[in-house]
């Protein structure tokens, strides 16, 4: 097969969809959208997938945003501004911002996509790669971008293997030997599972790579159809199943390893529990995702601040951290560390301890405060003695408690609770 060039990611731009609040992290979400959550010390979810599509080779890219948009942007616009026109090379952030109509934000996935057309047309690309901006994986998408050319197909999708139990909180696929994809359904309580293993199935990443022809065509016949949901999964991949070629991409052939033996791994970390032990899974001797690995990086934006620092050295007042990782900026005067992970510029002080906890930024911790199985919001101040962790009925009266029993605690939350003391 001819192409203009050996890469087909050079031909391809990446619209990672990041607008979506991302409820279940409840009060983690009151100020930003799921994407620009914290994650791993330093980086932001959205950094994933577009470090991903860099690490691919992609150089145009585009964020649509909506819901509270600005922590985003901002990230966005400070971590990923090293892109440059003269190279042709593209990143744009792409607001709902009634482009249409006065009253009509993003729709839905797919109307996020077509009120943007003519941005995706500017770029001249032949492919499009439709990304979610909320999932923590590593992915070398020049591998899917072969296989759907290779397959002629109209779409290709990104599927994970899961269980059977777990397979109805997603979209899934039914597929023939060949990986063409016969059925999908959204959340089936009995969902099909794959040719020769009846005890897995194949689930939808929300990953798609479509011709861009195909697909703009696809987009302005949807944006007409008063039935619709202006949907990817919802709406375009069944009818594509339906009336067109849809083939399946496993996630185990592209999925980036730093060895063998590990596992692929991907996470929603759309839930309290599922965030903080995602979060405390890096503090494992070796953790399942490897951010040192420099053959592919992280990308994210990086605060000038100084090297960790630990003081004191006395009983029950040594600054001290074990199994646990610490960023830039921090400060562990007299505090014990334990299995936790605190990102930049956390100040803690002394007699505490911290235990499994993950402390996003900007956080101070007062003297002989007990935290433990916690999250804690960026730029909380933890007063003095606080004591989280150990009596689940106290806890509750005050912060938000997690199904799996982790304390999420927020500035509000504590001006409420001195309010009551």
């Amino acid at each position: 097969m001819e192409t203009r060039y050996s890469r087909l990611a050079s031909r391809t731009m990446a619209f990672v969809l990041a607008g979506g609040r991302g409820s279940r992290l409840k009060e983690l979400t009151d100020n930003r959208a799921k994407p620009a959550v914290y994650f791993g010390g330093k980086t932001r979810i959205v950094d994933f997938a577009l470090s991903n599509a860099l690490n691919s080779g992609i150089r145009k890219m585009a964020v649509a945003t909506q819901y509270k948009a600005h922590s985003l942007i901002r990230h966005c616009q400070r971590g990923w501004n090293f892109f440059r026109a003269e190279r042709n090379e593209y990143l744009d952030i792409l607001p709902a911002s009634q482009r249409v109509a006065e009253n009509k934000w993003y729709l839905g996935t797919a109307d996020a996509v077509t009120q943007n057309i003519d941005i995706v047309d500017s770029y001249d690309v032949d492919y499009v790669l439709i990304l979610a901006g909320d999932h923590i994986y590593k992915m070398d998408y020049e591998v899917m971008l072969r296989q759907h050319v290779e397959s002629g197909a109209d779409v290709t999708v990104g599927c994970l293997t899961v269980t059977r139990a777990e397979a109805s909180a997603f979209g899934v696929m039914a597929v023939d030997e060949t990986g063409r994809i016969t059925d999908f359904v959204e959340k089936p309580a009995d969902p099909p599972t794959m040719p020769g293993d009846p005890a897995h199935c194949l689930a939808s990443m929300g990953i798609y790579v479509f011709d861009w022809k195909f697909l703009r065509d696809l987009l302005m016949r949807d944006a007409e159809d008063p039935n619709s949901h202006h949907d990817f999964g919802g709406d375009l991949i069944p009818q594509i199943v339906k009336n067109g070629k849809a083939v399946a991409h496993r996630f185990t052939d592209s999925c980036v390893k730093d060895r063998p033996d590990a596992p692929a791994y991907w996470r929603d970390v759309g839930t309290v529990d599922a965030f903080w032990k995602a979060n405390i899974d890096l503090t494992d001797f070796t953790p399942d995702l490897n951010l040192w690995d420099r053959n592919w990086p992280i990308w994210t934006y990086s605060e000038s601040v100084p090297p960790a620092k630990f003081i004191h050295d006395e009983e029950d007042r040594r600054g001290s951290a074990v199994s646990s990782m610490v960023s830039g900026g921090c400060i562990i005067s007299g505090t014990e560390v334990r299995n936790s992970l605190l990102f930049t510029m956390v100040h803690s002080n002394s007699y505490s301890v911290l235990d499994h906890a993950v402390v996003l930024p900007y956080v101070t911790v007062g003297r002989h405060a007990r935290l433990s199985n916690v999250v804690i919001d960026r730029g909380v101040v933890i007063p003095q003695g606080l004591v989280v962790g150990e009596d689940p009925d106290e806890d509750r009266k005050w912060f938000r408690v997690s199904e799996g029993g982790i304390t999420l605690i927020t500035q509000k939350m504590l001006d409420e609770r001195a309010k009551h003391l």
